[in-house]
C-alpha cells in the first residue's frame, strides 16, 4: 500500500498465501495482504457463496481465513507474522 512520507512501514517478511511466497509487513493485517494481492473472495460458505472483508473491524465474521492450519481465523483482526501460512477457507461454516 501507498505511504506518506511521514510515516514508516514495518520490516518486509515473506509468507505463504494458498501455496505461493508473498511478500507483507509487519504491521499489516492479514485482510490487507490479500486485498493488496487482489484476493477478494476470502472464504466460500458452505453453499459456495463468496465472502470478503465487509466491517473491517472483526464484527461480521465474512473475511474468515485458515491461518497456520487454524480455520475461522478473521483476517482484518489477524496481525501478519514472518513465515505464516495462510488459506483461503473452501466451504467451511462460519465457528459464530
Amino acid at each position: 500500500m501507498p505511504l506518506d512520507g511521514n510515516i514508516e512501514r514495518g520490516a518486509a517478511v515473506t509468507i505463504d498465501l494458498n501455496g505461493k511466497p508473498v511478500t507483507a509487513y509487519l504491521g499489516e493485517s492479514v485482510a490487507t495482504v490479500l486485498l493488496s494481492e487482489s484476493v477478494f473472495a476470502m472464504r466460500t460458505t458452505t453453499s459456495g457463496e463468496s465472502r470478503g472483508v465487509f466491517c473491517g473491524m472483526g464484527v461480521c465474521f465474512d473475511c474468515l481465513v485458515v491461518v497456520d492450519e487454524k480455520p475461522n481465523t478473521r483476517a482484518c483482526m489477524t496481525w501478519i507474522k514472518a513465515g505464516m501460512k495462510i488459506r483461503t477457507q473452501e466451504g467451511l461454516k462460519a465457528s459464530n
